[in-house]
């Protein structure tokens, strides 16, 4: 008999190493699917989870203003972009087991766990990809410093989970669609062909688990009679910090069912006067 869930996800949360973490996170992946698929719906259960996931000594976390910018025509460039990737990726995970273990009170249908658990064990996946490029390259993930901020949406949406589907899969992942094809192509100009293989997995996959917030997003926004899309402007204005930038990756958005008028006019709204369509 597995675990429940909501511990499983809190053990996760509670690991520093990355590698440990991502090995721990498709361990009990693996042993939910499993037993969903043998036709088993284990036990959710509750946690405790901690404010903020257990981290490494390294990476140093910095200030955004304060992270160097990365400029990809060198190889170091591309080490330094690869660094960012990993970097958001395992913060995924982290935020992917959050939600099951901070909101495992709220009734959801067994669907929405089998979604989240799926989410994870792929940026999981994503996560060793990654850190396999840049060890192939020299590096490893820690190397360099990077963005103290990425639990910020998780913080300001502990209590709020419809808070944290807007934010978190329909803001900040649908941000991951529109920026990894010219991450993609930096690549496949540096003749990087392991980086195009694992940049070109997650842009695949990340897709799904954009779909997976609106889903369940338009799901709550039913059980409170509410409308998706003024709820999603109202939740993206109290919770997200900065402009929509634009361009938009408009096909995949859509395909992940994200259409133009959900983020359009908060991109408009929160953008200076004639920057709308600038990708500062």
């Amino acid at each position: 008999m597995i675990l429940p869930l909501a511990e499983c996800a809190e053990a996760v949360l509670r690991c520093a190493d990355g590698r440990a973490k991502t090995a721990l996170s498709r361990r009990h992946a693996a042993a939910w699917m499993a037993a969903r698929d043998a036709g088993e719906t284990p036990p959710v259960g509750r946690a405790d989870p901690p404010p903020h996931p257990a981290r490494p000594e390294r990476p140093a976390l910095l200030s955004p203003r304060d992270v160097p910018r990365r400029r990809p025509g060198s190889e170091a460039g591309r080490i330094a972009l690869l660094h960012a990737v990993a970097h958001i990726e395992l913060n995924a995970v982290d935020l992917h087991w959050d939600i099951i273990a901070r909101f495992a009170h709220v009734p959801m249908p067994t669907g929405f766990f089998d979604d989240w658990v799926r989410a994870a064990d792929e940026e999981s996946k994503h996560f060793n990809l990654i850190c396999d490029c840049l060890e192939a390259m020299g590096s490893s993930y820690g190397a360099l410093p990077a963005h103290a901020g990425m639990w910020r949406a998780a913080e300001d949406t502990a209590g709020d989970l419809m808070g944290r589907l807007a934010v978190v899969p329909m803001v900040l992942e649908a941000r991951g669609l529109d920026v990894t094809p010219g991450m993609i192509e930096v690549f496949r100009k540096a003749r990087a062909d392991a980086a195009v293989q694992a940049l070109e997995t997650i842009y695949a996959e990340e897709v799904a688990h954009v779909a997976y917030g609106s889903k369940w997003f338009h799901f709550l926004c039913g059980r409170h009679e509410m409308d998706p899309k003024t709820a999603f402007h109202d939740l993206v204005r109290r919770y997200f910090h900065g402009p929509l930038k634009a361009p938009f990756n408009v096909e995949k958005r859509a395909e992940a069912g994200l259409p133009p008028d959900f983020y359009w006019p908060l991109a408009e709204e929160t953008a200076p006067a004639g920057t709308a369509g600038r990708t500062s």
